[in-house]
């Protein structure tokens, strides 16, 4: 007989099925992005979209690429459009990255898609259903603890 704290298959099984359902969704929000960036072009605007401009070598350490290959990528962002480099006004020594207005569209495309997502699956469920999963998803977020900037970054989530 097995303790109620034990960990069991079946509950490893349920969380890596609901987990594939997150993916899903996630990947299918990707969809049309992808057509025009890489994904990892996606997460440099996922980032400063979401924290504002960056100086080149902190987006290269958070999405955990060398800063001399990450140079080459930001010259096609922004031969693309879809980043600016500018001045730092603090210091005047260094260049930051920033996202264009293309890029914050696209990035608010993302997760505006992905929210539907969520929105019609949770939907589908009734008020008590719903009430158990936003209690189970907020219990395995603090358990999971802090998530790095490159997993949360890697299917565009907003770091």
């Amino acid at each position: 007989m097995q303790s109620p704290d034990q960990l069991v298959d079946e509950d490893v099984d349920a969380v890596l099925a609901g987990s594939r359902a997150v993916v899903s969704i996630s990947v299918r929000s990707l969809a049309d992005a992808l057509e025009s960036l890489t994904l990892q072009q996606y997460r440099v605007l996922v980032l400063i979209c979401s924290r504002g401009p960056l100086r080149s070598g902190a987006i290269a350490a958070a999405i955990g690429v060398h800063p001399s290959t990450f140079t080459r990528a930001v010259d096609r962002l922004v031969t693309a459009g879809w980043v600016t480099r500018e001045d730092n006004p603090d210091t005047r020594r260094e260049v930051l990255v920033a996202p264009t207005d293309k890029a914050r569209v696209l990035v608010g495309q993302v997760l505006d898609r992905r929210r539907t997502e969520f929105e019609e699956v949770l939907g589908r469920l009734g008020a008590e259903d719903r009430a158990v999963v936003r209690d189970g998803f907020a219990r395995f977020a603090a358990a999971a603890g802090d998530v790095d900037v490159p997993d949360a970054t890697a299917l565009g989530y907003e770091g």
